[in-house]
C-alpha cells in the first residue's frame, strides 16, 4: 500500500485498486480513517473512522485540507481523473 504523505507520523495512503470518489486513508497502529477528497476544491469530508478522537480528527482533516491540491494530484496520478 502506497503511503503518499506523513502527517505527525500517520501514513496517507491512497490505494491502487481502490473506488472512486478521490479519498485518503490515514492509518496508524490500530486505527484508521478514510476522508473524501472532494477534488479539486475540498474541503475533505469524513467517510468512515475506525478509532480516532475526535481531536484528531480535526486536526486531520486541517493537515489534509493543507495539503489538497498534492494529494489530489496524486489520485490523479494513480487512479486517473477523481
Amino acid at each position: 500500500m502506497p503511503t503518499v504523505d506523513d502527517i505527525d507520523g500517520l501514513r496517507v495512503v491512497i490505494y491502487p485498486n481502490d473506488h472512486r470518489p478521490a479519498h485518503v486513508h490515514v492509518i496508524v497502529s490500530g486505527c484508521e480513517v478514510v476522508f473524501k477528497l472532494n477534488c479539486p476544491e475540498g474541503p475533505p469530508e469524513l467517510r468512515e473512522n475506525y478509532g480516532f478522537a475526535a481531536g484528531k480528527l480535526s486536526r486531520i482533516k486541517a493537515a489534509l485540507a493543507s495539503r489538497l491540491t498534492s494529494l489530489c494530484a496524486e489520485w490523479s496520478r494513480i487512479h486517473g481523473k477523481p
